[in-house]
């Protein structure tokens, strides 16, 4: 079944987010990200990964490290997005520390 697309809604929405302030745009950024990561016990080890899959941050930023592309990750891992892609970059510029760490510390296995 195909769902249906509530158009005006989606049009309101982007009226919304265009009346947004910048900081409120930050903002807005930062709760997307927090909704497209998640880490959950029992899961890839309990540490960050996109949402609704089994690919942690720390492997994607590890092989992009090691000079994999972003259209090499995307091949390799076919329920990925550029926009899933983007949000792990971004979770990585926010949390590098932790990520970082996880990275040595899979290393270190």
């Amino acid at each position: 079944m195909i769902p249906t697309i509530d158009y005006q809604r989606i049009t309101d929405l982007a009226t919304a987010i265009e009346g947004l302030t910048e900081e409120d745009h930050f903002l807005l950024d930062g709760v997307l990200l927090d909704r497209a990561v998640e880490s959950t016990e029992g899961i890839c080890g309990g540490y960050a990964r996109l949402r609704g899959t089994r690919i942690p941050i720390w492997t994607l930023v590890s092989f992009k490290s090691q000079g994999a592309s972003h259209e090499e990750l995307l091949r390799n891992y076919p329920t990925l997005t550029l926009k899933k892609l983007q949000f792990a970059w971004d979770y990585y510029d926010r949390h590098r520390v932790e990520i970082d760490t996880v990275i040595v510390f899979q290393h270190e296995d």
